[in-house]
């Protein structure tokens, strides 16, 4: 077994967790198990199992907007959500979590009013914030994570 540092990286495809070298350039890297891009510029939706499996397995920065289709203020952020994703990864995932077809996840973090945006780092809340905010939050959370 070798010595080279590794990061792990949940496929947002498959969920398959995958060991990559941190030297790597992770914007090219594939799943092993599926064989599709890791990284590919644009945020994930998950739901609750799947959201789970890449806060507990990843090794980068996951960066969460709890949301809901009739909300103006989570229509209005969804731009500046997905430039960041495609500005920050794969120093971050990305990831979008329906608060209306995952209401128990919702409840679990304190989703009170939304947007509901969260930095998750090492399976932890490391930042959040309620409501709207311009793409410089985003880059500053994932710049110090």
């Amino acid at each position: 077994m070798s010595d080279t540092p590794t990061i792990q990286i949940v496929c947002p495809h498959c969920d398959a967790t995958n060991r990559l070298p941190a030297e790597r350039d992770a914007k090219a890297a594939k799943c092993g198990r599926c064989h599709q891009p890791l990284f590919e510029g644009k945020p994930v939706a998950l739901t609750t199992e799947r959201f789970r499996k890449h806060v507990a397995n990843s090794s980068i920065p996951i960066v969460a907007d709890f949301w809901a289709a009739w909300c103006g203020p989570c229509r209005a952020i969804a731009p500046v959500f997905e430039r960041a994703a495609a500005e920050l990864e794969p120093k971050a995932r990305f990831v979008k979590v329906d608060v209306d077809a995952e209401p128990g996840l919702s409840a679990q973090y304190g989703v009170r009013s939304i947007p509901a945006l969260f930095l998750f780092k090492d399976g932890k809340i490391a930042e959040q914030q309620a409501g709207l905010s311009d793409g410089g939050l985003f880059k500053r959370w994932v710049e110090n994570a």
